[in-house]
């Protein structure tokens, strides 16, 4: 791509990436509060781990899906 666009492969494997990540980091954030490292009350703590769990496990496989190619 030589008009400076930026290749949408390379950004759509950045946004699963991100994801990953951002899920990740909800997990850990939600056991930090289970755990009583954070003074959060503990069902917070519970929804940030769920949701961290369905954005780093799930939500990457649906974006993948939804973006793959036709076949040729």
């Amino acid at each position: 791509m030589s008009n400076g666009a930026p290749d949408p492969a390379k950004r759509r494997y950045q946004t699963i990436l991100a994801m990953r990540w951002a899920g990740m980091a909800l997990v850990i954030f939600g056991l930090m509060i289970i755990y009583r490292r954070i003074d959060l009350p503990k069902e917070a703590g519970y929804v940030l781990f769920l949701i961290g769990i369905i954005d780093a496990l799930i939500v990457p496989s649906v974006l993948a899906r939804r973006w793959k190619s036709p076949p040729p």
